[in-house]
């Protein structure tokens, strides 16, 4: 489950990505009791969304909904819904998994959140109501999670949220895409290929080139320590990081119909010269209709009533660590402190876990659900 920092390119980023497409059913479903004699492994397809469930032998009657992170547009799905690499965790230790590819890929926020509603009462349904359900999500998934607890508390005992993009959809896209895409381009003019309108244009690439980004910073490695430090991006990392905003940002501009950040008011810190760096950026007006549907999808509040266990990854190349105090802020301002445990960091890169240390999250989690009492600090 260890993945390397190398490259924050759309098959890491992903890297708990996709279940599959279009699944055919594997079993028939129905209702089972806690010593079923065998697992229950089933692919469907709900309203265009596929989906995997597995129960396992002497189910504990417990089901985490399972959310997984960025799917990259146009990625290349399975046939028949594969198990997610992190469900072997859950079901060594009796739980049920559950898990939405959701009908579309990309930053699919929108779908996901009703998507994985739709299954989890579908679970419901055919297996019986589980004595406990848990949102459990990794990267975009992590923020699937975390609204899944603000909107639809009252059918989650909690929330575990894994390398998560523990932010509003905004921020992630203005001070982390957007942020690293003006200032790669500011210092690096020319190698992302673009068009006279730069990253609005729809005749830019739909795709850049992660090789031709580190030729660039090799070139000027004095200028590619100020975006690492700058950005928190490992060196190693970081022609991978910027191929992935672009990424991000052309699919998320066709998905809301227009740029979705106004950078025009931007104060920039933090690139060295920032007097000129703040006179030579790109500037971008948002289009308000994109701009109103990052906002949208999702805000998040910080409004949470039932436990939340957030863990992140060291030099996380994907989910910068100054997005780390958003949520916690958020959730002390809306006055729930008390839902709310961050655990110390562990590994280094994206999503970077050992099976073990996801366990011992989720315990953490689970334990707390059980006793009704929060862990110490």
């Amino acid at each position: 489950m260890r993945k390397s920092i190398i490259v924050r390119s759309a098959a890491l980023a992903l890297a708990l990505g996709s279940i599959g497409a279009q699944a055919a059913v594997g079993q028939v479903e129905h209702k089972i009791d806690t010593a079923q004699s065998d697992p229950v492994e089933v692919t469907g397809s709900l309203d265009n969304a596929p989906y995997r469930i597995d129960i396992p032998k002497n189910w504990n009657h417990d089901l985490v909904m399972l959310l997984h992170g960025y799917e990259p547009k146009g990625a290349p799905r399975a046939a028949t819904a594969q198990q997610n690499e992190a469900t072997p965790v859950f079901l060594e230790h009796g739980y049920a998994v559950a898990q939405s590819a959701y009908s579309t890929q990309g930053w699919a926020i929108a779908e996901a959140l009703p998507e994985n509603e739709r299954l989890r009462a579908h679970f419901s349904e055919k297996y019986g109501k589980p004595r406990h359900t848990y949102a459990v999500g990794f990267s975009l998934g992590g923020q699937v999670a975390l609204a899944s607890l603000e909107q639809h508390g009252a059918s989650y005992d909690g929330a575990l949220s894994l390398c998560g993009v523990n932010v509003p959809t905004r921020q992630a896209l203005d001070e982390g895409v957007m942020t690293t895409l003006v200032a790669f381009d500011y210092f690096f003019p020319g190698v992302m290929g673009l068009a006279p309108g730069g990253l609005v244009d729809a005749a830019s690439p739909a795709m850049v080139d992660p090789q031709a980004i580190e030729a660039a910073l090799q070139k000027n490695e004095k200028v590619a320590a100020i975006l690492s430090t700058r950005l928190e991006v490992p060196r190693a990392g970081l022609a991978g990081a910027i191929m992935l905003d672009y990424l991000v940002l052309r699919e998320f501009q066709a998905r809301a119909g227009g740029q979705p950040v106004d950078n025009r008011a931007t104060v920039y810190k933090g690139f060295g010269d920032d007097a000129a760096f703040n006179k030579g950026v790109r500037r971008y007006a948002g289009d308000a209709k994109a701009v109103q549907y990052a906002a949208a999808n999702a805000k998040l509040t910080g409004r949470i009533d039932k436990p939340l266990v957030l863990l992140s990854n060291e030099a996380d190349p994907t989910v910068p660590k100054r997005f780390g105090t958003t949520y916690p802020a958020l959730v002390k301002d809306a006055g729930r402190a008390q839902d709310l445990v961050v655990l110390p960091r562990v590994g280094e890169g994206h999503c970077d876990f050992a099976p073990a240390q996801i366990g011992a999250a989720f315990a953490t989690l689970t334990e707390w659900v059980a006793s009704g009492k929060r862990p110490g600090p």
